[in-house]
C-alpha cells in the first residue's frame, strides 16, 4: 500500500483561459484519464473552458461554486461533486478557496446510488 497526500504534490501554476489562483499537482494517469489535485485560492476561478473528455470534480475542503454550459451557478462542498460531458463549457470558482480532485477522461460516472462497477459476485 501507498499513501498519498494529494495536499503535499508539488503544484504548478495555472492562468489559461482567465484562470487565477489555480494550482494543478498531477498524480496519476491511465491511457484513457487522468486525475489531477487541484487548490484554489480564495477568490480562485478555473476560467470557462471545454472539458477534454467527461470530467468530475470532488471536493474535498473548502467550498466550490461550479456552472456548465447552462451558466446556472451550484455551491458544492466537501464529498461533493460536479460531472461536465466532453466538450462542455465550465467553471469553478472558490470564494473561500478548495482543495479538490478532477478526474478527467474516457469515464463512465454513474448517478448518485447507482452502481457503475458491479465488483465481484
Amino acid at each position: 500500500m501507498r499513501l498519498l497526500d494529494l495536499t503535499g504534490l508539488p503544484h504548478r501554476p495555472i492562468d489559461a483561459h482567465g484562470s487565477r489562483g489555480f494550482s494543478v499537482g498531477a498524480f496519476g494517469i491511465s491511457a484513457d484519464a487522468h486525475l489531477v489535485a487541484v487548490r484554489l485560492e480564495p477568490g480562485g476561478v478555473i476560467g470557462r473552458h471545454p472539458a477534454v473528455g467527461r470530467q468530475i470534480l470532488v471536493v474535498l475542503s473548502g467550498e466550490a461554486e461550479v456552472s456548465g454550459a447552462e451558466l446556472t451557478v451550484s455551491r458544492i462542498g466537501p464529498g461533493q461533486g460536479a460531472v461536465w460531458e466532453p466538450g462542455e463549457v465550465h467553471e469553478t470558482r472558490s470564494p473561500g478557496g478548495l482543495t479538490a480532485m478532477i478526474v478527467e477522461g474516457d469515464l463512465d460516472i454513474g448517478a448518485p446510488g447507482e452502481q457503475v462497477d458491479p465488483g465481484d459476485v
